[in-house]
């Protein structure tokens, strides 16, 4: 005899929402550390992480089916920091042209490298961030990263590598730090000769 529809679909949601709930546990704190490196802002972190993890519990048997949940759950977490980023610059181009100004919010002093590394690494575009922080704070692989942003091996090869090169440049704080711009790296005649 077959069990009622409704018994079923019972029975299977509870076995999604424990998956989730163990999903939810084992990777909350790595996703909002995530967005916090690619938001350097705690609140905004914070609902980016519960956003994306909203989002994943919709669409939850697509989220499972990937090889790589958490990659997927990644993938969600950049774009819509992404998404956030483009918003913030949209709207502070609102305020310019109407001349209101918005003062930035500081938080308590940190250790003077820790500071640097951040505001530097916020300088950053997103999508050179996005890899920077994958590859090298979280010590994915290239294709690892590739899969969780979604984009070729060998984009993520020249988005770390200048992301890498722009980054080290922002925080010697040298000339150089001042030809980094629109996310290319320009050399000096003077520095492509040595």
């Amino acid at each position: 005899m077959r069990e009622p529809k409704g018994a079923a679909e019972a029975a299977r949601s509870a076995g999604d929402r424990a998956a989730f709930d163990a999903f939810f546990s084992d990777h909350y704190r790595e996703l909002a550390r995530f967005a916090y490196l690619l938001t350097g802002e705690h609140d905004a972190a914070d609902d980016i992480t519960a956003e994306a993890l909203a989002e994943a519990w919709r669409h939850w048997s697509r989220v499972t089916a990937t090889d790589l949940p958490l990659a997927y759950v990644r993938r969600i977490v950049a774009n819509l920091a992404a998404d956030r980023t483009a918003t913030l610059v949209r709207e502070r181009r609102s305020w310019r042209l109407w001349g209101i100004g918005r003062e930035d919010r500081t938080e308590p002093p940190d250790a003077a490298g820790v500071v640097d590394l951040r505001e530097a690494l916020l300088r950053l575009p997103a999508g050179k961030r996005a890899c920077v922080v994958l590859r090298y704070y979280y010590g994915l692989s290239e294709r690892e990263t590739a899969s969780t942003l979604g984009i070729a091996v060998g984009t993520v090869k020249s988005q770390s590598s200048r992301g890498l090169e722009e980054l080290a440049a922002l925080l010697r704080g040298s000339r150089s730090a001042a030809t980094v711009t629109r996310g290319r790296t320009r050399r000096s005649a003077k520095g492509a000769t040595q």
